[in-house]
């Protein structure tokens, strides 16, 4: 921890505190250690000490939670920032697969590609090349 040097009556002392364990330091003089109780009251650290606890390993069912979607229901692909339709890839009636390209917008200056959610049948499509659209806008509706 920390280092000394002491003289006393003219002899030399190189000593090492080694730690202090509640009011007993633990000290090395000259190469031999000791134990040596302190009189004087330790301040207390008024910090606590924080002791974390590993969180538990999923169990197998939880860490394969399945993504489910109600094929019931329709599902809408919403625009995910402003911006201008370039090219329509679907029309009513196609069968769409999770992760097909349904349609490029211009965002920000960049071609952003527009992907399904969800297998399904495309219920409707809202827009068209050319027309600009606002955030969450609903671009195309999925069955």
């Amino acid at each position: 921890m920390k280092k000394f040097s002491f003289v006393i009556n003219g002899n030399s002392y190189d000593v090492e505190v080694l730690g202090f364990e509640e009011n007993i330091a633990k000290v090395e003089v000259n190469g031999t250690q000791y134990n040596v109780e302190v009189q004087k009251d330790l301040k207390m650290s008024k910090t606590p000490t924080l002791v974390r606890v590993e969180p538990p390993k999923p169990t197998s069912k939880e860490s394969k939670i399945p993504r489910t979607f109600s094929q019931t229901t329709n599902m809408a692909i919403k625009a995910p920032l402003p911006g201008t339709i370039i090219t329509v890839l679907v029309k009513p009636g196609d069968k769409v697969a999770m992760g097909q390209k349904l349609l490029t917008m211009e965002a920000m200056k960049m071609e952003n590609n527009v992907l399904s959610e969800k297998d399904g049948v495309v219920k409707t499509v809202n827009v068209k090349p050319g027309q600009a659209v606002a955030q969450n806008d609903v671009l195309v509706e999925i069955g």
